[in-house]
C-alpha cells in the first residue's frame, strides 16, 4: 500500500485502497510493516484533487460536487467544470497580484464555489486560509490581520461581515464576493471576475514541503494559533481516510463499488474535519462529494443521505447523538445505503456506537487526530474489530504512543499524552506533520518532545493503551480533574448520561468545593422527545426537575464508580460548542469558578 505521487500517469489514478488485498487476522501489524510512504519532491493538492481528473477524458464529466441548499434545486458539477472555474479564478488572483505563499482567506460554507476557491488558491502556490461563516467580527478580524491575508473570497452569508472589518486589515486589498454586484457592495463580483478571465491556467509546480493551508485552531487558552499545513499532509491523511471509510468503496472483490461511492459530511469545510477529512480526500479519489449549504438537523441529514445515496460519511458524535434521539429507528423511515461512518471530535461512547451498528447498519469507525497532525489513530472494521468506546489503533504509516511527561512510553493501562513520532516504524519521515504555528516558534517548539528529527509531537489528549494496542480516550489534559482525591475524566460520565432516554447531550466539569476541592457536576440538555412524552410536566416544576436529577444520579451510580456520579446537575437548553462540534467544557469550568468566587466573596 504505497501512496500515489500525484502525476498524470495511469499509476497516479490508482488509489491506495485499490492495492490492498483482503487481510489476515493480524492485518493491522502486517500492514504497518508493509506500508511505505511515497512522497514526491513536487506535489500539489489541487493537481491531484481536480486537474488530473479534469484532464482525463474518462473522468472529466464525472460528478465532483453535488450542491444542495434548502429551497433550491440540487446542482451537479463535473470535474471539468470544477477545473475550468478554478482556472478562471486562479488567473484573476494572479492578475490581482497574489503571489506564491500569499494567504488568501476563504470565508464560505459548503458550496461548489468553495471547492473552486480551494483549487484556485492551491494551484497558484498561494496558501488557503479557511474561515468559518459562523465567526463574529472579532474572530474574523484577528485571523485576517494575524495571517496578513491579501484577498478574501466570500459569499452572501459572509460578505458584509468581512467588509465591515476589512479596513482594520491593511494588507487585505481585495474582497471577492458571490452576488456582490447585486448587493451593490464595494467588493468585486465573483461571476464578473471569472467571466473576464481565460479558462486555461498552468499550475505552479509546488514542492510537497511548501505551505498549502493555514488553519487557526480553536484552542483552549489564549489566542488561536495558525497551523501551517504543507501539501504533503494530504498524502499523510490518506491511509487514515481509506481505513476509516472501510476502503472508501474500493472493494477488491467488487469492481463497481468504487464508482458508486458518494461522500457527505456536515463538517464545515472551513475546518480540518471538513477540509482534510472530507472535501480534499474525496476529490483526491475522484468521487463526488455532497455540499449541503444549510443548517444541520437529523431530518435534513437523513433525507440528504437518502436522496443522494450517500455511501460514506463523517458524522460528529454530537450529530449522531441528535439523530439517535430524534430517530431511534431511522431505517424504518429512510432508505439508506451507508457503507462507512467515521466519527471524531469527541469520544463516541458505546451508546452512539451501538446506535450506528444496530440502527444505521454500520459500525462507527471512531478516529482521532488534530489540525497539526491529522488522521493518526482510528478504527477500520475491514482490518480489525472496532471496540465500543475505543479510539482504535494507529493508522498505517504513523508511529503513535502514549507517553509521560518526560517522553517515555507509558505501560499498558497507564494514562498519558497521545503523541506521534516524526519518523514512522521504518525510520522514515511521516508526511502528516504541520510545518509549525504561524509566527509562533515558541508554541511550535513546545509541541514537541525530543530532538528536532527524533521527537514526539504531543496532542494534549490523554488516553490509555490496552494490551492489544487499542487506545481509550480519557479527555483533554485540561479537561481531566480531581474530585475528592479521585482523577476524573469527563467522557465516560457523559457517555453514561447520554444512555438515559432523558438526555440529549451532557458535559461534565469540576464544581469548586471549599471542603473537597471539587465535585463532579453535569450540565444536561434534556431530549425534546422525552419532554414531549410528558406534556403535563416541565423542568420549571421543581419537583419534576429534582426527581429527574435523582434519577440521572442513580443511573450513573449503577453503571460507574461511586465517586464518578454527578453530585450536581444543571439543566440547560444547549451546551457551549465550538464551530467544529466540540463541547467547550472550558466555558463551563470558568462559569463554575466564577460562581464559586462570587459565593465566597458573599460569605466574606
Amino acid at each position: 500500500m504505497r501512496q500515489s505521487q500525484g502525476s498524470d500517469s495511469a499509476a497516479s489514478r490508482r488509489s491506495p485502497g485499490r492495492q490492498v488485498r483482503r487481510s489476515p487476522p493480524d492485518a493491522h501489524a502486517a500492514l504497518h510493516q508493509q506500508f511505505r510512504w511515497s512522497v514526491p519532491e513536487h506535489f500539489n493538492m489541487a493537481q491531484v484533487c481536480a486537474q488530473r481528473w479534469a484532464h482525463d477524458p474518462a473522468t472529466a464529466s464525472n460528478p465532483a460536487v453535488i450542491a444542495c441548499a434548502p429551497g433550491e434545486e440540487d446542482r451537479v458539477h463535473s470535474y471539468a467544470e470544477l477545473q475550468e472555474h478554478a482556472n478562471r479564478l486562479s488567473n484573476a488572483l494572479q492578475a490581482l497580484g497574489v503571489q506564491r505563499g500569499d494567504r488568501v482567506a476563504i470565508v464560505m460554507p459548503q458550496r461548489f464555489e468553495t471547492a473552486v476557491a480551494y483549487m484556485a488558491v492551491l494551484q497558484i502556490g498561494a496558501v488557503g486560509m479557511p474561515l468559518s461563516q459562523l465567526f463574529g467580527p472579532e474572530a474574523l478580524e484577528y485571523r485576517l490581520h494575524d495571517s496578513e491575508a491579501v484577498v478574501a473570497l466570500c459569499d452572501g452569508s459572509t460578505l458584509d461581515a468581512v467588509q465591515a472589518i476589512s479596513a482594520t486589515c491593511p494588507l487585505l486589498h481585495t474582497v471577492i464576493g458571490i452576488g456582490a454586484k447585486a448587493r451593490e457592495a464595494s467588493a468585486l463580483d465573483w461571476a464578473a471576475v471569472l467571466a473576464q478571465e481565460p479558462k486555461d491556467f498552468q499550475p505552479v509546480n509546488t514542492l510537497a514541503e511548501e505551505p498549502a493551508v493555514l488553519i487557526y485552531t480553536s484552542g483552549t487558552t489564549g489566542n488561536p494559533k495558525g497551523a501551517l499545513i504543507p501539501h504533503r499532509a494530504l498524502i499523510g491523511n490518506l491511509s487514515g481516510f481509506v481505513c476509516s471509510q472501510n476502503w472508501f468503496g474500493f472493494d477488491p472483490d467488487d469492481a463497481s463499488a468504487a464508482s458508486q461511492a458518494v461522500f457527505w459530511s456536515p463538517a464545515d469545510w472551513a475546518w480540518t474535519g471538513g477540509l482534510m477529512d472530507a472535501l480534499l480526500p474525496t476529490l483526491y479519489f475522484g468521487r463526488p462529494i455532497v455540499a449541503y449549504n444549510g443548517r444541520f438537523s437529523p431530518q435534513a441529514a437523513l433525507e440528504l443521505m437518502q436522496r443522494h445515496r450517500v455511501t460514506h460519511t463523517f458524522l460528529f458524535p454530537t450529530a449522531l447523538k441528535a439523530m439517535m434521539k430524534a430517530y431511534p429507528e431511522p431505517r424504518a423511515e429512510f432508505d439508506l445505503c451507508l457503507q462507512a461512518i467515521m466519527s471524531a471530535g469527541e469520544a463516541v461512547g458505546d451508546a452512539v456506537f451501538a446506535y450506528g451498528e444496530k440502527q444505521l447498519g454500520v459500525t462507527v469507525n471512531e478516529m482521532f487526530g488534530q489540525t497539526e497532525i491529522n488522521y493518526i489513530v482510528g478504527n477500520c472494521t475491514r482490518l480489525y474489530p472496532a471496540r465500543p468506546g475505543s479510539m482504535g489503533k494507529a493508522y498505517p504509516g504513523h508511529r503513535v504512543a502514549v507517553i509521560d511527561d518526560v517522553g517515555h512510553e507509558c505501560p499498558v493501562g497507564v494514562p498519558g499524552d497521545v503523541a506521534v513520532h516524526r519518523l514512522d516504524v521504518h525510520g522514515e519521515p511521516d508526511p502528516i506533520f504541520f510545518l509549525g504555528y504561524w509566527k509562533n516558534e515558541a508554541s511550535t517548539r513546545a509541541k514537541f518532545t525530543g530532538e528536532p528529527r527524533d521527537s514526539w509531537c504531543r496532542t494534549g489528549d490523554l488516553a490509555v493503551r490496552d494490551a492489544d494496542g487499542y487506545l481509550w480516550y480519557q479527555g483533554r489534559s485540561d479537561d481531566v480533574f480531581k474530585a475528592a482525591g479521585y482523577r476524573i475524566g469527563p467522557s465516560e460520565i457523559e457517555n453514561c448520561l447520554v444512555k438515559h432516554p432523558a438526555v440529549a447531550n451532557a458535559a461534565v466539569v469540576p464544581k469548586p468545593d471549599a471542603e473537597r476541592g471539587a465535585v463532579v457536576k453535569a450540565y444536561v440538555v434534556v431530549a425534546q422527545e422525552y419532554l414531549a412524552a410528558r406534556p403535563e410536566q416541565s423542568l420549571l416544576d421543581t419537583a419534576f426537575a429534582q426527581a429527574l436529577v435523582a434519577e440521572l444520579q442513580a443511573h450513573v451510580k449503577g453503571k460507574l464508580a461511586p465517586y464518578e456520579y454527578p453530585k450536581a446537575i444543571e439543566f440547560v437548553d444547549a451546551l457551549p460548542m465550538t464551530t467544529t462540534g466540540k463541547v467547550q467544557r472550558r466555558v463551563l469550568r470558568l462559569q463554575e469558578l466564577d460562581r464559586f468566587q462570587k459565593a465566597e466573596q458573599g460569605r466574606a
